[in-house]
């Protein structure tokens, strides 16, 4: 009998030490878990078209970020909406952080969801980092007699329908067309403004005289600066390569106007809020991951060679203009119509 109760005292102190041993383990388990992170390739979802600066900037990432992650990074192409089309697939394919919106997120999210009535708000998505940002250049074709934005504004005022400007849709540069307009007291309709799908083809109509003007990306505008006159950079200061061109409100001082500065397209990766406050393990690990990438000197070189942005700003300075460009597109969200 004693032998008995020995015995079953034996098996209760061992089945506590095996519940005690399972439970010390799932920790670890979900440690490892996390560790494991990403367990398939990951995907990275653009909002434009291959060949463009936000399909460029996201296959050069997803090769070096790829590697730091342990798993290739796919580059999936969704243009369609400006960019809208990427964001809401994005957040349909669930929170396990396989699938990454890798695109030009501003001011086109921010732009989908003021005035294309998205299903989504910025709050949806948690930031990692804007790598690649743009200033604006606004400049009149050669042989336009216009040497100061306040000459090419007066002109527009007096000569209505007269004028015309190229523009990409939904992009930083369509909007500052309207934002710059309503500064200087001019109606919209004052002004043809004509779209193109890409940057490139909005800097042909302006270098060929197929429009009066443009506004677009200074960074990709070296290109046709014997076939423009640059009149201002939608910027707060001097840029880089256009040191002779002044800041747009500075060129507006004769006027007595100021422009709200929305900044131009900002290249980056977003997962799915839910992802972050669902794994912050692995979100972190994305964040430690893409910041390593940005301090690899083959990687670097490469960006340098294409002209790509390697700026690491983070989740927190990326959100921070993100957000501040879409209070202004809000802001002004009756201007564009």
């Amino acid at each position: 009998m004693s032998q008995k109760v020995s015995n079953m005292r034996r098996l209760t102190v061992l089945g506590a030490a095996c519940v005690i041993g399972i439970s010390a383990l799932i920790p670890h388990s979900r440690a490892v878990a996390a560790d494991n992170w990403p367990s398939q390739p990951v995907n990275f979802v653009v909002g434009f078209g291959v060949g463009g600066s936000a399909d460029r900037f996201s296959r050069l990432l997803a090769q070096y970020l790829g590697d730091e992650l342990g798993q290739p990074i796919v580059v999936v192409n969704r243009p369609g909406a400006g960019g809208q089309l990427a964001a809401t697939y994005v957040l349909a394919q669930g929170n396990d952080g396989h699938t990454i919106l890798s695109t030009s997120l501003s001011p086109y999210l921010a732009n989908s969801i003021v005035h294309t009535n998205a299903n989504y708000t910025l709050e949806d998505f948690a930031f990692v980092n804007g790598q690649w940002s743009d200033y604006d250049l606004i400049a009149v074709n050669k042989d336009r007699p216009f040497k100061t934005l306040p000459e090419l504004l007066e002109s527009i005022k007096a000569n209505p329908g007269k004028h015309s400007v190229s523009v990409v849709p939904s992009s930083a540069g369509h909007i500052s067309t309207y934002l710059l307009l309503e500064a200087a007291g001019i109606p919209a309709e004052n002004v043809n403004i004509v779209t193109y799908e890409s940057g490139g083809q909005a800097r042909s109509a302006v270098a060929g005289g197929q429009v009066d003007f443009t506004i677009i990306s200074a960074e990709g505008s070296h290109g046709i600066r014997d076939r423009i006159t640059p009149l201002a950079i939608i910027r707060d200061q001097p840029l880089d390569g256009w040191d002779d061109v002044p800041p747009v409100n500075e060129a507006l001082k004769p006027l007595g106007v100021e422009v709200p500065l929305l900044d131009g397209s900002m290249r980056g990766i977003a997962t799915s809020a839910k992802f972050k406050q669902e794994h912050p393990e692995r979100f972190e690990k994305l964040v430690n991951a893409y910041e390593r990438t940005l301090k690899n000197e083959k990687f670097l070189e490469q960006l340098k060679a294409q002209k790509i942005g390697a700026d690491w700003l983070g989740p927190e300075k990326t959100t921070e203009i993100l957000t501040r460009n879409y209070e202004i597109i809000n802001k002004y969200r009756d201007v564009m119509k």
